[in-house]
């Protein structure tokens, strides 16, 4: 994967301009993602499982299932920055884990200078259903600025649900330089479909025999990680599963 290159601390702890509502500071995370084949998925993740825990969330087969919901501009602001390779960019998506539908989260995922940052917010099932019929009233009730935010775009960018990306995803993390290490498999997408809850809904696959590997770590990334997520001949590169999702709208 090459040698990641070195930040200082201040770096890696960039603050991002926020609301006077927004006190806290954005953490800003290194974040590398490679396509790798089925291959070198089952060696690297031989290696993985002996040196690193897994997620405290995983199943008993050690992986669980992520389904998004991802919003846009008509315009599709949020897909053209990514594709343009805009720097300074964000994206809103809802977020479920397994069949669990009580812990929905909305995420704003962050670009600034090469680094990643998340904001989260709850919400219920019953304010997500609200939600995707189009009655955002509520989220101005919440006094959680994430969620205010979130309404002042819906209404003023006209930010509407897109598509809709589902995957298996195993995960890793090492305490040192708190990385986090995943691996993104059969990553699928409703055919245009927007149904969320539904989780009998029909999904095409994307990537077909492909893993999407992500390494998410602070300041440094430790030695021990840097060898153990080789692997020969690839190089980072950009791999968004929103972008490769919307292909098939």
């Amino acid at each position: 994967m090459g040698t990641a290159a070195t930040t200082t601390a201040t770096a890696a702890m960039e603050t991002v301009a926020m609301t006077t509502k927004e006190r806290q500071p954005l953490r800003l995370r290194h974040e590398r993602k490679h396509q790798i084949n089925l291959r070198e998925d089952m060696v690297l993740t031989g290696r993985l499982e002996k040196l690193f825990s897994r997620d405290r969330y995983a199943g008993k087969d050690g992986t669980y299932r992520v389904t998004s919901l991802y919003f846009d501009t008509p315009y599709d602001k949020a897909l053209r920055e990514k594709l343009d390779g805009t720097d300074n960019r964000e994206k809103f998506r809802l977020r479920y884990y397994g069949t669990d539908t009580s812990f929905i989260r909305l995420e704003k995922k962050i670009k600034r200078n090469g680094l990643c940052g998340k904001r989260t917010a709850p919400l219920t099932a019953g304010q997500t259903a609200c939600l995707l019929k189009g009655e955002y009233g509520f989220l101005l009730d919440t006094g959680i600025p994430l969620l205010e935010e979130f309404y002042s775009k819906l209404q003023g960018q006209g930010l509407r649900p897109k598509t809709l990306v589902c995957y298996d995803r195993e995960a890793f993390v090492y305490g040192p330089g708190n990385v986090r290490i995943t691996l993104d498999r059969n990553i699928r997408t409703g055919l245009g479909s927007v149904e969320f809850f539904d989780i009998r809904h029909f999904y095409l696959p994307v990537l077909p025999d492909m893993t999407v590997l992500e390494v998410k770590y602070d300041e440094f990334l430790p030695d021990i990680v840097r060898m153990a997520v080789q692997v020969p001949g690839r190089q980072a590169a950009a791999c968004s599963k929103y972008a490769l999702c919307r292909r098939f709208d």
